[in-house]
């Protein structure tokens, strides 16, 4: 029997190839990954590859909202499910004005992996609007967000497709609807999203998760190299949700944040920033930056992937490291807190350094894992305390880490190609047992 990628040479020959995403970098760097997975993985069936290269279900929709200043604006929303074989879909909604189509069926099919990985019963979904939430007031934002959620009513559910907070969004968002949601359906219904307010149901611990998962994959590979975390120093791409988490975190390991970043600038002490008076300038920031912190010096924003370290941290966009600057990179471990950081070229360069790569369908799979937690509470309308959140946390992590190590021992495979092979196999095996629905 031919093996799955020429099998799948063989149907791409024979049938013409799928369009509707091709424009997309981050859709095809998804891909690309996924035939490296069929590459190292050949008992996988040419067909299930071929069916988890396409999204189950794409949406895209037109909110049209009137603004601030009484004119009508018509934004562009997208919903991808990329899987339903392993139960409801599961992903973020955000808010960027870079987000299209082929960006968001690539982010799902990553949160397919990254549930396979975690052993959760759910299926990759992403969902966002090209717009930018810095420019939108506070009343904007809900009315986005609510005829968002009127126009996707038909494909989410509780047990269909269930939202959670992303770039641009929070959970104020995620209020917002939980409360179009119950509205329709004549009832509350919390368990039609994750990462809400706790008062609303939310789960205490969700905020944080994504940023404490990374820490927990960074103290089991500084455990396997031998280095302490008091001796080790850490670069931050990103200081968002998930970057601010992991600073506070690593800090309190004893470990010294050099260098910080977000897509306005870049602050920079050697001797190690002040993390919690960084987190709160950047909150009372008008544009939640980090730019001009008063006690750091201020860098390029080009030079700070490239700024010595044990620990770097890429935690906002994807694609960031490239061929270009891979080569650059001066740390021991790369923890891609971000979703996609580093491009198929980069990690061919990577692959024949030191650097030890946590991959980002491991890395940050901490926020989908507690997600998992808050939908399976309001379920059951049973509340956890932050300690079982944070323990049940730190266990499946820990698991889905050593069994990543393992494969990749055992295979001779990279972190990634390992991580992702995890994710692959549980999600084509279902599919195999399944059929050919959904």
């Amino acid at each position: 029997m031919a093996t799955p990628a020429v099998a799948t040479k063989l149907l791409e020959s024979k049938y013409p190839p799928v369009t509707l995403f091709s424009s997309s970098p981050t859709y095809q760097m998804a891909c690309q990954q996924l035939r490296v997975v069929a590459e190292a993985m050949p008992d996988i069936p040419a067909d299930i590859i071929e069916r988890l290269t396409i999204p189950k279900r794409s949406l895209v929709v037109a909110v049209p909202i009137r603004m601030d200043d009484g004119h009508v604006h018509t934004f562009v929303g997208f919903r991808v499910q990329h899987s339903l074989t392993s139960g409801a879909s599961k992903g973020g909604l955000r808010y960027a004005p870079h987000v299209d189509l082929g960006e968001v069926a690539a982010l799902s099919m990553w949160m397919s992996w990254k549930c396979g990985i975690m052993n959760l019963p759910f299926g990759g979904a992403k969902g966002g609007i090209a717009c930018d939430p810095s420019l939108l007031s506070v009343g904007e934002k809900e009315r986005l967000t609510r005829r968002f959620t009127e126009e996707v009513q038909t494909i989410i559910g509780p047990r269909t497709d269930v939202m959670a907070p992303d770039m641009g969004t929070d959970e104020q968002t995620m209020a917002w609807i939980y409360d179009t949601y119950s509205m329709k359906v004549g009832y509350a219904c919390p368990e039609i999203v994750t990462g809400k307010p706790v008062d609303l149901g939310g789960c205490v611990g969700r905020r944080e998760a994504t940023g404490r998962g990374v820490v927990y994959c960074i103290l089991e590979a500084l455990k396997e190299l031998d280095l302490r975390p008091e001796q080790s120093t850490a670069v931050i791409q990103g200081f968002g949700n998930v970057g601010s988490v992991t600073s506070e975190e690593l800090v309190k390991l004893g470990v010294k944040i050099v260098a910080v970043g977000d897509r306005y600038g870049a602050v920079r002490d050697l001797h190690g920033l002040d993390i919690p008076a960084l987190v709160k300038y950047a909150a009372a920031h008008p544009q939640k930056s980090v730019v001009n912190f008063p006690d750091a010096e201020a860098i390029d924003p080009a030079e700070l992937l490239a700024t010595p370290c044990t620990i770097l941290v890429p935690a906002a966009l994807e694609r960031v490291i490239t061929a270009e600057n891979a080569g650059k990179l001066k740390c021991r471990i790369l923890a891609e807190g971000a979703n996609g950081p580093t491009t198929p070229d980069a990690d061919a360069i990577l692959a024949k350094t030191d650097i030890y790569v946590i991959p980002d369908v491991l890395c940050n799979a901490g926020g989908v894992t507690v997600s998992y937690f808050e939908w399976v509470q309001d379920l059951q309308q049973f509340m956890w305390s932050e300690q079982q959140v944070n323990e049940k946390l730190h266990e499946l992590m820990v698991a889905s880490f050593n069994k990543v190590r393992k494969l990749a021992r055992d295979r001779n495979l990279t972190n990634r190609t390992a991580a992702l092979s995890l994710g692959v196999l549980k999600v084509a095996l279902e599919k195999q047992k399944r059929g050919l629905f959904p």
